[in-house]
């Protein structure tokens, strides 16, 4: 097994991308923490889980609070004794709609969630895994940072600041043995999807997305689980610093 004694967390597990992460981790023989807010699917995923063989538990935290970040972190290092692996896969999305028309409230979101939320990692979750003598960090960051869309302004520029970010955190962590990737999907089939849309979707809306990928698809979350898997196993010991385009060709 490619984790074995290996103890993740992976936030925004209880759906999509992280649920399809959390399964692949703790097959290969992870001990893996779920975190997020959905209690009603994380708490029954993780028993589905460990009944199926894996080691897992559940934790809620909403990651743009410092505290239950905390939490989750002493949570792994509690119950499993350490922290090798940190997912950070937790995101919102925006609606596509003129840069203009968001909110200050919805920017203040989008950018809590999906760059704050990576400071408050960074505060836990590195000195967890220095305690263990080095580590990986994985961020979920997107296509949309490096090829924007129109209508996605904000959107877009959080998750470059999740590509900038993951440069800056490999450099300077280097030295301590942590290493700090992200994944950069195309959009996947979920409700997010509709959100990027504009709310509603049409099948010429839908079939024009698609035609933007070369191999003729969006994502599955399974994708993105491989290539979490591959990015913070041992096999990739020489890798930091990389944001790998999960994407079908979406960004060439």
């Amino acid at each position: 097994m490619r984790l074995q004694d290996k103890v993740a967390i992976v936030t925004g597990a209880a759906s999509g991308f992280g649920e399809a992460i959390a399964r692949r981790f703790a097959t290969e023989g992870a001990s893996v923490v779920l975190a997020d807010l959905n209690d009603n699917a994380g708490r029954p995923l993780a028993d589905e889980i460990a009944a199926a063989g894996g080691t897992a538990r559940y934790v809620h935290a909403d990651v743009t609070d410092a505290e239950d970040v905390a939490g989750m972190v002493a949570e792994a290092e509690d119950a499993y004794g350490g922290l090798d692996i940190l997912v950070n896969n937790a995101g919102t999305p925006q609606r596509n709609q003129p840069m203009l028309d968001v909110t200050e409230a919805q920017f203040d979101r989008i950018f809590d969630v999906n760059v704050k939320s990576l400071y408050h990692a960074a505060q836990h979750g590195i000195p967890a895994l220095r305690r263990r003598g080095g580590g990986v960090m994985l961020n979920t960051a997107s296509t949309a940072g490096i090829s924007p869309r129109p209508g996605l302004a904000w959107y877009n520029g959080s998750k470059g600041a999740v590509i900038t970010l993951t440069r800056s955190m490999a450099v300077e962590l280097a030295p301590q043995k942590i290493r700090v990737n992200a994944l950069c999907p195309v959009a996947a089939d979920t409700p997010m999807l509709d959100e990027f849309l504009g709310g509603t979707r049409t099948d010429e809306a839908y079939a024009r997305f698609v035609s933007t990928v070369p191999l003729g698809r969006l994502a599955v979350p399974q994708d993105i689980a491989n290539a979490a898997l591959f990015l913070v196993s041992d096999e990739a010991e020489f890798l930091t610093g990389v944001c790998l385009e999960v994407d079908g060709g979406r960004t060439i």
